[in-house]
């Protein structure tokens, strides 16, 4: 996205000329390009994954392209034993969030793309469809049979293998050998430095908690804090050379991927709008009001992504810079795949954020005792 967009759309009502997007960069970290998810609920391991390639040029000035699919392979695992072994009563989908990957990389590592693509080579797009459908039936079965087989976790493996091929022990990458635990500490990357926060009012604030959300099949904990500090912090870490992770409800009317743009209108007659063109003015969020369309299931955890800078319009209005995995274009992408999120909406529909804690506000690491 480097040279951001100075100008959006045009256009005319009733004769006026109606102000339209203009934007500035404010904030620009380096990041690796937009890539897609294909046909695939992977966007956990997408959004974490490109945040992590972020952190490697951070600690190391370094551009390296990680391969998604190898922590989606050993996070199927993971959920495959979680679901047999409470015995069907737990999630097994494709989702996820951005902690099963930093799971994935304390246990099992990372690996460049070249060394495990998660598909065949004949594979244009990731596709795990056909996939989900069939170790989904075969936890199934295993989780109501009434003698459980040793071999069972060598047939998810199997069936693993297959699709998306098997993981590599051990891998060159500019000519020296490595294994996926070696190359973790070569990124420089250690997952204990990684924090999740949340901001939600039926737990305390300042204390940790599991979050009741369907893809939190792992039962991850976050940090629990005002949504103004947690807004703080996300501004904290972007000032910091620090990128963010964004797990958020991407369902609203004002969200839109083709043209680039998440807003929350005040007016709701805006709201009926299918995509904002124009600045308008956006709601005050208050806490109590964020609660609220949570508990209503108007917030829900939708999709994640990674936030890398901000902008501001002519106004002054300041967004954050998304970077999604839809792909840099098509018909459903605009602004190169890029979303320009408003503080409102970040507001209101974030579902938890993950920082480095070097990244976090001081007054925020001393209260969670960081």
């Amino acid at each position: 996205m480097k040279k951001l967009v100075i100008s959006a759309f045009t256009l005319f009502s009733l004769g006026l000329f109606a102000q339209t997007y203009q934007f500035q960069n404010v904030i620009d970290i380096e990041s690796t390009p937009v890539i897609s998810q294909d046909r695939t609920g992977t966007c956990w391991s997408y959004a974490t994954i490109s945040f992590l390639e972020s952190e490697i040029i951070r600690l190391k000035g370094q551009k390296i392209d990680l391969s998604e699919m190898y922590n989606v392979r050993n996070t199927y695992m993971e959920k495959a034993e979680n679901y047999v072994m409470r015995q069907g009563k737990a999630q097994f989908s494709q989702g996820a969030l951005g902690h099963d990957v930093i799971f994935s990389v304390e246990k099992y590592g990372v690996v460049p793309i070249e060394a495990f693509q998660g598909k065949e080579d004949s594979q244009e797009k990731h596709d795990h469809t056909e996939m989900e459908s069939t170790l989904k039936g075969m936890v199934e079965a295993f989780s109501k049979t009434k003698k459980l087989s040793p071999k069972w976790k060598q047939a998810i493996s199997s069936v693993l293998d297959v699709y998306m091929g098997e993981n590599p022990a051990e891998f060159v990458f500019e000519g020296k050998k490595y294994t996926p635990k070696s190359f973790l500490a070569y990124t420089k990357i250690n997952p204990k430095d990684y924090v999740s926060l949340t901001s939600f009012m039926h737990q305390p604030f300042y204390d940790s908690f599991i979050l009741n959300i369907p893809d939190n099949f792992s039962n991850g904990s976050f940090y629990n804090v005002p949504i103004n500090e947690l807004i703080e912090n996300i501004d904290n870490a972007l000032a910091k050379g620090f990128t963010v992770t964004l797990d958020c409800d991407v369902s609203e009317v004002g969200f839109s991927a083709k043209e680039g743009i998440a807003v929350i209108p005040l007016d709701a007659e805006d709201k009926e709008k299918a995509f904002l063109k124009e600045i308008k003015p956006e709601m005050t969020i208050t806490q109590e009001f964020r609660q609220q369309e949570f508990e209503n299931f108007n917030t829900t955890d939708d999709h994640l992504m990674h936030i890398v800078g901000k902008v501001k319009d002519q106004n002054g209005n300041i967004y954050y810079t998304v970077k999604n995995s839809w792909g840099s274009s098509g018909e459903r992408v605009g602004n190169n795949g890029y979303i320009y999120m408003s503080v409102p909406y970040t507001q209101l529909k974030t579902i938890s954020i993950m920082v480095h804690k070097d990244g976090l506000l001081s007054k925020t690491k001393k209260s969670l005792k960081l």
